[in-house]
């Protein structure tokens, strides 16, 4: 992938309101936190992992990996997660990924990186088909002052931040790698989920 080595920020700093207010990404799957299924598919493709997570923070530091908070109050959303993991990589180049998304792709940060590369991006976002999935994407630590003054001028919305990058669309395939588990529902229903593909 090059020489710039990459952080991963496993994005945990959500409220899980529709999961009845509980911590999702240590909501159980298959026996395991939700949390400790992505860091097993995340943490081989990066060179330094981190966990943003706002509650729960011994539990989380249990999976392992450095856990900080958000500098912004309020469960903002993940544009927070992204702005703290960005202040405090020890790289140059952050990916992030959602605590609830535990079949993303096993060469997520190998695509993004690639057309990060190519086409001289800012930032790279995974898409299937129409649908771009903005909470898994790869951004230069260069992007750290436009997303300060996003956030200071009340922005929350990831999708209108990046729209102000120079951005490089990534295109995968498996619609279902990038299923995520909001509900108890949905929990249930992944339990018996079987993911045959990367």
């Amino acid at each position: 992938m090059g020489s710039e080595k990459v952080t991963g920020i496993l994005l945990a700093g959500g409220q899980g309101r529709r999961m009845g207010g509980v911590d999702k990404g240590l909501q159980l799957l298959r026996g395991k936190p939700m949390a400790q299924h992505v860091i097993e598919r995340f943490a081989p493709q990066v060179d330094e992992l981190l966990i943003n997570a706002n509650q729960n923070i011994e539990q989380y530091q249990g999976l392992g990996y450095r856990v900080i908070p958000d500098a912004i109050g309020g469960f903002v959303g993940p544009l927070a997660g992204l702005h703290r993991g960005l202040s405090e990589a020890a790289h140059p180049l952050v990916v992030t990924a959602p605590c609830d998304s535990p079949f993303l792709p096993l060469d997520l940060v190998a695509k993004l990186h690639t057309a990060l590369e190519q086409q001289n991006a800012e930032l790279a976002v995974a898409r299937t088909g129409d649908q771009p999935h903005p909470v898994f994407c790869l951004c230069r630590k260069s992007v750290l002052p436009s997303l300060t003054a996003f956030l200071e001028s009340g922005g929350r919305k990831i999708d209108w931040w990046y729209a102000q990058l120079k951005v490089a669309n990534v295109d995968f395939v498996d619609e279902a790698a990038f299923r995520n588990i909001n509900t108890r529902e949905e929990l249930a229903a992944n339990s018996t989920y079987t993911k045959i593909s990367n």
